[in-house]
């Protein structure tokens, strides 16, 4: 089994990456896990409480579920992937059957911050794109898919997003065997990966 952990600040276009990568490989042949399925379980508290919860520090992520699950897929045993609500802010009561593939990618803004994690990857990656750029798309994404309030989403990357993107994830980077910048001139880092994909599949 391949594992490759995809790391990069809010909105800079990881899904791209990690579709870009997998769109050539057969469906049996790879799964995506996501980071934010593994935010903890905030059931005790309001929601008005739990939107204060700062979602962009290492604390936030259930890493001892998360290396649990990787080790149990890597012996070759089905997990149930939680399934986070944006709305909510909190998991559901739903899980998702994750089988164990010869491929296994793991997103998320802060998975190369926990060093236990990191050992499990077999190849690191960290997707760049421009912090403005990255505004953008968060304030977007927030505002139309996870109905938050515009003002609301800018004071949380002011207060909350920059400060821990600077404290943890960029600091990260360093971590990564490869960097991609999100934009049209990927391509040729896309194609390595893919081509390291290839032969693990052969």
């Amino acid at each position: 089994m391949l594992i490759i952990g995809i790391a990069g600040g809010t909105g800079c276009g990881k899904t791209t990456v990690v579709n870009q990568i997998i769109d050539e490989l057969p469906n049996e042949e790879v799964a995506v896990i996501s980071q934010d399925s593994y935010y903890h379980d905030l059931s005790h508290l309001s929601i008005a409480d739990r939107r204060k919860t700062n979602f962009d520090h290492p604390s936030a992520i259930d890493f001892k579920l998360l290396i649990e699950h990787l080790h149990e897929l890597k012996a070759g045993k089905s997990i149930l992937q939680p399934v986070y609500s944006f709305l909510e802010c909190n998991r559901t009561d739903e899980t998702v059957p994750t089988h164990p593939c010869k491929v296994m990618i793991v997103e998320g803004i802060l998975i190369l911050t926990n060093p236990e994690i990191r050992k499990m990857f077999d190849i690191k990656i960290y997707v760049h794109a421009d912090s403005d750029e990255r505004l953008i798309r968060r304030l977007k994404r927030d505002v139309t898919e996870r109905g938050w309030d515009l003002d609301e989403t800018i004071s949380k990357y002011q207060t909350v997003l920059k400060p821990m993107h600077l404290q943890f994830i960029e600091p990260s980077k360093e971590y990564a065997d490869i960097i991609i910048p999100n934009n049209k001139y990927n391509t040729v880092a896309v194609e390595i990966v893919k081509s390291i994909i290839n032969e693990k599949l052969l």
